[in-house]
């Protein structure tokens, strides 16, 4: 079994590895898990911005880096075949195209439990995959 678990590094990341963890060392997974980082610089002119904003940027890019190498290495411990992605781009669309790309048969995320009001405002990146993704699904909710 092979699968893409994207997190965001909220609380609800914790929750997804768990279930990932039990999942993977039931099945022997090869398991990668995704962050995408937003905003991709090129897309919102970050290449020709002032270099405090590139600094900032790149600051960032860097913390979520270290954080995701460090959430791999707990997993990897545990003797679970892990692999950091750490990517910029569309959120949603960027999870499908890795989990294509890579052959997934499962994609797991988390849902945070915001209100109805959040997603008109927001979105929600839980509902997106449902609508859009081909690959299945495992979506894991918060617990309140």
């Amino acid at each position: 079994m092979k699968l893409l678990v994207a997190i965001d590094f909220s609380e609800i990341t914790k929750l997804i590895l768990e279930k990932v963890e039990e999942i993977a060392l039931k099945t022997r997974a090869k398991v990668w898990l995704i962050h995408v980082a937003q905003p991709d610089p090129d897309f919102i002119g970050y290449d020709v911005g002032p270099d405090s904003e590139r600094d900032f940027m790149a600051k960032r890019f860097r913390e979520q880096h270290i954080k995701i190498q460090e959430l791999s290495k707990k997993i990897k411990k545990k003797g679970i075949n892990i692999t950091p992605l750490l990517v910029q781009g569309p959120t949603i669309e960027t999870i499908i195209e890795k989990a294509i790309k890579l052959k997934v048969d499962m994609i797991v995320s988390g849902s945070h439990g915001h209100g109805t009001m959040f997603h008109i405002l927001v979105g929600s990146i839980s509902k997106g995959l449902l609508k859009k993704s081909p690959v299945p699904l495992l979506i894991i909710p918060a617990k309140k």
